[in-house]
Order: structure tokens, then sequence, then C-alpha cells
């Protein structure tokens, strides 16, 4: 009798090693959390500014304490944006202001994650 090779994938353990054409990575638990607090920060400034463009854009009583907040929060997130766009709609110059940072903040902060999930 001749001994035959098993194919690979017929014993249910081969499916959890690592293929041999791929280095094995060795992501540490600090480059993960990192990634997931840079992640959560960007999210949350960005949630910032789009909640003041709404509560601006569906005239929430800006002398409420809540709404005094909120923008407070947006335009020191959004200082180095301020008066990039000067329209003569208010609405719209709340909105291109602040959404632009927003976006920026997103796209750095999961692009930066992203990295670091990488590495």
């Amino acid at each position: 009798m001749s001994h035959i090779d098993p194919t690979p994938g017929q014993y249910a353990y081969d499916r959890y090693a690592p293929e041999p054409h791929q280095p094995e990575r060795r992501r540490t638990g600090g480059a993960r959390r990192a990634a997931l607090t840079i992640q959560t920060l960007a999210d949350i400034a960005a949630g910032f500014l789009v909640l003041w463009i709404a509560l601006h854009l569906l005239g929430a009583n800006e002398g409420n304490v809540f709404v005094e907040f909120v923008r407070g929060s947006a335009e020191l997130l959004s200082w180095w944006s301020q008066d990039i766009f000067t329209m003569d709609t208010e609405g719209l110059r709340v909105l291109l202001n602040h959404g632009l940072p927003a976006l920026i903040y997103l796209a750095v902060g999961h692009g930066v994650a992203a990295r670091l999930n990488r590495a």
C-alpha cells in the first residue's frame, strides 16, 4: 500500500492554518486600540459638526443650553475653516463651512485608523 497525502482543506484544522504564500501579520493590541480611538474621535467630531448643521438649518433655538453647547463645540472644531465660503445665504454658509471639516475629519481619521490596522 502506498501513502496518500491528504488534499489541502480535507481536514477541519487545515482551514485555520495560514496560507503558505501569505506572511502572517501580528497586530498588537495597542495599534488596534489606537486605530479605534482615532476613528471614534473623528466620528464624534464629525457628529458634532453635522448636528450643528442640522440644528441651524432646522432653526433650533440658539438660546437653548444644548444648542449653545453643540454650536460651541462645532465652532471649536471648525475654527480653521471659518469663512472659507462666504455665501449670502446663512444656511449654505454654515453647511459648507462646517461640512468641509466634518468630511476631512472623517477621511483623515478613518484613513489613519485603516493604516494603523494594516501595519
